[in-house]
């Protein structure tokens, strides 16, 4: 198994138990606030259980239809979350086939509008509390072109629900995309500088951000002193230095004939970070293959207690991916297509999803684990052909009516002295 893989599996675990089903968070970047009563996941509504459970589906099936999609070699970190409410905020202007279709991707069918609204805003309030010794923020935020006839339910709705921040916005302007990158940068604490490209293209018309930060530090910490130089084997035999922290302690894990399973808390419990090592002879993705909603049930469920002599590399990395195809192989190409139905979003429609971008950065040391993530949905009309003469090209002058061509010539640098 590749370096790249296991650690893959790592984070990606970590983002399953960490920030889908865990604490602190809280909207527009504020931290969690130990003012406010404390919202424990045993007092979820029945909706809000579903939507935990579908977020948990849905984190699932898009972390394997990635896997599938990568190179095999290749580092993987996402957060399900992230996506989950970036789509969330969106589907609040859908209608029709491409409502259910988002619907049916995020596995939220069943469930009504409002109570799809509702279980998003408990699970933010439920996460901002659950652990105060863990940082976890959220934030959302839409961003619309100047003069966009936006529906106002639409705006509502997302201020209501997901506590966005709702900016209208001139997109010609030269510091349009560092006005919202800097949102982006300020609300995952620099770990994602930038997720808006310029300048922002005519035909975009709204971006709508989910930004997560977490930081957590382990329960029971690495000791610094016990970290060394070790070798970690890669897929094709061959070997590469890293650097491997060691921890001997009680933690909750389970051994299976596909893997060995560990489960290490942050803070007072409510945060985990569970790690899944496939067994002698097994790959990484044929691993990630048997994630299912009932496999993951059952794993998790018989974690036991018992001593381990731990050994975890430290790792650094980012992430970035382009998530529409992903997303049409889940149900939900309909949205990104200009047949998507988003008249609640915009009045008279014709708008529909561009494409889905995340960028995440994960960072696992001794101390215990830094991470973020943003998420956004790109938003265009439809828009007259561009036509940017921004490579070789060649021209011709002529007169109209008799045809006569007076001068031709090929540009291969546009030198202008």
């Amino acid at each position: 198994m590749t370096r790249g893989t296991i650690y893959s599996m790592l984070t990606m675990i970590a983002l399953l138990c960490g920030m889908a089903a865990a604490p602190g968070c809280s909207s527009k970047g504020a931290e969690s606030s130990t003012d406010e009563p404390r919202r424990m996941p045993a007092n979820l509504t029945a909706s809000e259980r579903q939507l935990c459970e579908s977020s948990a589906g849905f984190a699932i099936r898009l972390f394997r239809e990635i896997v599938d999609a990568e190179p095999e070699d290749s580092n993987i970190f996402i957060s399900p979350l992230s996506a989950s409410m970036a789509l969330g905020m969106t589907l609040n202007g859908a209608g029709g086939e491409t409502r259910d279709s988002m619907q049916s991707t995020l596995q939220l069918t069943g469930l009504t509008l409002p109570e799809v609204n509702e279980s998003y805003q408990g699970l933010i309030d439920v996460l901002t509390h659950a652990d105060d010794d863990v940082k976890f923020q959220i934030a959302n935020s839409i961003w619309y072109r100047l003069g966009l006839p936006v529906r106002e339910t639409f705006i509502d709705l997302n201020k209501s629900y997901f506590d966005a921040l709702v900016t209208e916005l001139n997109f010609a302007l030269p510091g349009a995309a560092d006005t919202i990158n800097s949102w982006v940068d300020a609300n995952t604490n620099g770990k994602i500088p930038t997720i808006v490209q310029k300048p922002i293209s005519p035909d975009i018309v709204m971006f709508l951000i989910n930004a997560v930060y977490f930081k957590g530090a382990w329960t029971t910490e690495f000791d610094e002193e016990l970290t060394r130089d070790a070798l970690f084997t890669l897929t094709d035999g061959s070997e590469v230095p890293c650097r491997m922290m060691y921890q001997e302690g009680d933690f909750a894990s389970y051994h299976h004939d596909l893997f060995d399973a560990v489960d290490l808390p942050y803070g007072d419990g409510s945060f985990r970070m569970t790690l899944f090592l496939p067994g002698s002879g097994i790959a990484v993705n044929d691993l990630a293959a048997q994630f299912t909603d009932d496999n993951w049930a059952e794993w998790i469920g018989n974690l036991e207690e018992r001593p381990i002599n731990l050994g975890l590399p430290r790792f650094k990395f980012d992430y970035k991916i382009k998530l529409n195809d992903v997303l049409a192989a889940m149900g939900m190409g309909i949205a990104l297509t200009p047949g998507a139905d988003f008249s609640n979003m915009v009045e008279g429609g014709g708008v529909w999803i561009d494409k889905v971008l995340q960028k995440a950065f994960v960072e696992v040391n001794e101390e215990g684990t830094e991470a973020a993530a943003a998420t956004v949905v790109v938003v265009i009309e439809s828009a007259p052909p561009a036509v940017c003469f921004d490579r070789p090209f060649i021209f011709v002058i002529r007169e109209n009516v008799s045809g006569a061509i007076l001068f031709m010539g090929r540009v291969m640098e546009p030198i202008y002295n």
